[in-house]
């Protein structure tokens, strides 16, 4: 084509052009270079080899199955998770596994980008209440917390609602610790004092700290005789603080986990059936919190500038809770063995089985409530 092309007349360059432009799906600009030989094709892929396919499918099972985590926590991620992975679905070759560990993050989510999944939008949540027990508590910008010393919890309430706040429905709660990022929740019904009471209980004997004190916000789940009378009357007695109406960075750390740890897992539905708070009491305490206390790492903010109309922020290394603890030296060595020999025991693997068998069993349930065969889980991976 370029011989006849060279030769011919105009009218009939432009006959060639098209003709050229037809056969081969080129454009009008780059097909007349070609036929000027003013371009040199190159056959097969330009640039740099790519090495990365052969891990491509157990990097991307392995985010899966841990939540989506971002390419900066699931670097750390990796070395924990690689000798579960070849348990479950086979060897993996040296120069694979060599690959994995020293993958950076920012290719980890280039090699994962077609993957990633659209999040849902976040759903209204009620206002909190007021009693005039609120005096008796300090605010959280007056409460001495000590920010290295794991135990004073943070704790709040999501509403499984669905949309609407008449009538009864379940609730989770969230207790996560700032200093170290342990996360426990429980579920309970209507809000309840002493179900409230019972499951703080149940909390402060899973956690592998001691409980040093609670921060909530002004809702009445927390703000009762009942619920005051329970930390005033323990031994020893529960610090209290409370957050500034209306401000929740006052409890930044649990207001994040009531995302990750409540929203991403359960959604927005209606959980209005009592069966479910002792499923996902079930689901929370034995497969969830260990699943994320033991095998997600998560990144702590390590310092804020200003520079002019901006905030800089610096992060620590993404590191598991676990791990944090067994770096506190505030933990006895017992408790660090103990936490050790939990986190040896467990399988993320089966954790996440566990977890998925455990939502088909709670969204049978609500989608049975909604009136519908079909499971309300299309945003849960």
């Amino acid at each position: 084509m370029r011989h006849r092309y060279a030769r011919a007349g105009r009218l009939r360059r432009s006959a060639l052009l098209a003709e050229t432009c037809e056969v081969c799906g080129y454009d009008r600009k780059y097909a007349i270079k070609l036929l000027n030989g003013r371009v040199v094709r190159r056959h097969g892929r330009r640039g740099r080899k790519r090495g990365y396919d052969d891990i491509i499918e157990p990097l991307k099972t392995i985010w899966m199955l841990s939540e989506q985590l971002c390419g900066k926590r699931l670097k750390p991620a990796l070395p924990q998770w690689l000798p579960h992975y070849e348990r479950h679905r086979g060897p993996l070759s040296e120069e694979q596994r060599e690959k994995l560990l020293r993958i950076s993050p920012a290719q980890i989510d280039r090699l994962l980008a077609p993957a990633r999944l659209a999040r849902p939008a976040k759903a209204k949540t009620p206002k909190p209440g007021s009693l005039h027990l609120a005096r008796e508590i300090p605010l959280s910008v007056d409460s001495p917390r000590p920010p290295d010393r794991p135990g004073w919890l943070e704790t709040d309430t999501v509403a499984h609602c669905g949309g609407d706040m008449s009538g009864g429905f379940v609730w989770s709660v969230t207790f996560t610790c700032p200093c170290s990022g342990w996360t426990e929740n429980r579920a309970i019904w209507r809000r309840s004092p002493s179900a409230l009471v019972a499951q703080t209980r149940d909390v402060e004997a899973s956690i592998p700290f001691a409980l040093a004190g609670l921060d909530f916000d002004n809702g009445t789940e927390y703000l009762n005789e009942q619920f005051i009378a329970f930390c005033r009357e323990h031994n020893p007695p529960i610090p209290m603080s409370r957050s500034r109406a209306y401000r929740k960075n006052d409890n930044a750390h649990v207001e994040q986990k009531n995302w990750t740890h409540v929203r991403q897992l359960l959604g927005y539905e209606r959980f209005k059936d009592p069966r479910l708070v002792a499923l996902l009491n079930d689901l929370y305490k034995k497969y969830w919190c260990p699943f994320h206390n033991f095998f997600q790492p998560s990144a702590k903010l390590a310092g804020k500038t200003r520079v002019g109309s901006r905030y800089r922020k610096r992060y620590d290394p993404p590191t598991t809770p676990c791990d944090r603890l067994l770096k506190s030296p505030w933990l006895s060595d017992q408790q660090k063995a103990a936490l050790t020999r939990t986190r040896d025991r467990l399988d993320p693997f089966l954790l996440k089985q566990r977890i998925e068998e455990k939502l088909n069993q709670i969204f049978a349930i609500v989608a049975a409530d909604m009136g519908s065969g079909a499971c309300p889980r299309s945003h849960v991976a």
